[in-house]
């Protein structure tokens, strides 16, 4: 008797056993790619966003009543190692899809794996123009507004100053040298009596104040257009209050608005500039309140730009596994070109034409208020009002 109640204990063992690996089978898995232990400041929120979606997601029932499953990995600021970790989640993991990136050369690195490999890639961060236009693929889309889409909403405003000798400062990669080049760009486009008088390349991650605020200071511009951010953005801001750089000076600055980078500031925060980010504090939106409300419940902490960055990058894989209706690659691209879906924005689209997301930004101006940076005179600006017409993508994208 206790033989039989031993061999039907283990059938019953080895029947859950199956029904676990089963359900576990079930699971839809999406790889995650990002730089963690390089750029905290970013990747933290980022990372507290897309599990916020996560969860969300799961409580409502998951993926077509599949649980989603995101796998997560670092890639240390190396292109190789995301590479690498691309390859361990589509062939060791299983994963439907990529997601993630932060930095413009890693975007288009993983963007190249999904490329050659097959593989269903939604770049989340990073903001070079190659990822969707010069370099663009099939399997390659992206979240946020891009390069173009972000110098076209400061240019807008820009371009209103009555500074003609401009500076430039910007980390020496991939994305700082594409934000230069677009921003001046449109800019002599719309001022064709602008003179660009200086250009500093610090490294990314390894500016060296000092040199570079000295050197902009002698070209003697009217205004500067400063795309550093981070520790660097930081470093520029302090030796350029100490030696007066910004004073009588217009600066533009890319992404200075976002929290995660104008929090550091405090009360060095300088006031005026024209700049990109997202002032969560003055957002009166429903779509806003309701992701405002689940992140503070969730964290007991305000959202930075990275956390809106995951959040949405999750939402937006979900959303385009479940119009698939699987995720077969092919199929999950017809579903993802020309998919409309809600965000804590308003309602965006990524595009057909060359798989970019419709995602916008805030433009307004940086002040202090109790001793922190803020943004003040913010506006939302759509971003499909800055993106070129499908003939001019046509004469930028390969063909597939």
């Amino acid at each position: 008797m206790r033989a039989r109640n031993y061999f039907v204990g283990a059938a019953f063992a080895l029947l859950a056993a199956g029904m676990s690996h089963s359900a576990l089978a079930e699971d839809i898995k999406i790889g995650e790619i990002n730089s963690y232990s390089l750029l905290p400041s970013f990747t933290e929120p980022y990372r507290k966003g897309w599990q916020l979606a996560v969860e969300e997601i799961n409580a409502a029932g998951g993926i077509n009543g599949k649980k989603l499953v995101v796998i997560s990995k670092d890639d240390g600021g190396k292109p190789a190692d995301a590479q690498t970790a691309a390859n361990e989640l589509v062939s060791s993991e299983g994963v439907a899809m990529l997601t993630g990136t932060f930095l413009s050369n890693i975007g288009l690195a993983v963007s190249d794996f999904a490329n050659q490999k097959k593989v269903f890639f939604l770049a989340a961060e990073p903001l070079t123009d190659a990822v969707t236009w010069a370099k663009g693929n099939k399997y390659t889309f992206r979240l946020r507004p891009s390069n173009y889409m972000q110098a076209a909403m400061l240019v807008e405003a820009a371009s209103k100053l009555p500074a003609k000798r401009w500076a430039t400062i910007a980390p020496n990669y991939e994305y700082g040298q594409s934000a230069v080049a677009v921003f001046k760009k449109l800019m002599s486009e719309k001022r064709p009596d602008i003179q660009w008088v200086d250009e500093q390349w610090p490294p990314q991650g390894k500016i060296d104040a000092g040199p570079v605020v000295q050197a902009v200071a002698q070209a003697n511009p009217e205004a500067i257009l400063n795309v550093t951010f981070g520790p660097d953005l930081v470093k520029l801001v302090r030796e350029g209050n100490t030696r007066g750089l910004f004073k009588g000076r217009e600066v533009v600055s890319f992404l200075t608005g976002e929290p995660e980078y104008l929090d550091p500031l405090k009360d060095e925060t300088p006031e005026g500039w024209i700049v990109t980010g997202y002032p969560w504090y003055s957002i009166k939106t429903p779509e806003h309140d309701k992701f405002l409300k689940a992140y503070q419940a969730k964290y007991n902490d305000y959202p930075r730009l990275g956390s809106i960055v995951g959040y949405q990058t999750i939402k937006a894989a979900a959303a385009i596994i479940a119009k698939a209706g699987s995720t077969d690659t092919d199929k999950m691209i017809a579903a993802a070109e020309g998919i409309t879906m809600p965000s804590p924005f308003g309602e965006i689209t990524f595009r057909k034409i060359d798989h970019q997301s419709t995602l916008g930004a805030f433009v307004g101006k940086t002040a202090q208020k109790d001793g922190k940076g803020v943004m003040v005179d913010a506006s939302y600006k759509k971003g499909s009002d800055y993106l070129p017409s499908d003939a001019e993508v046509q004469k930028m994208r390969p063909k597939d």
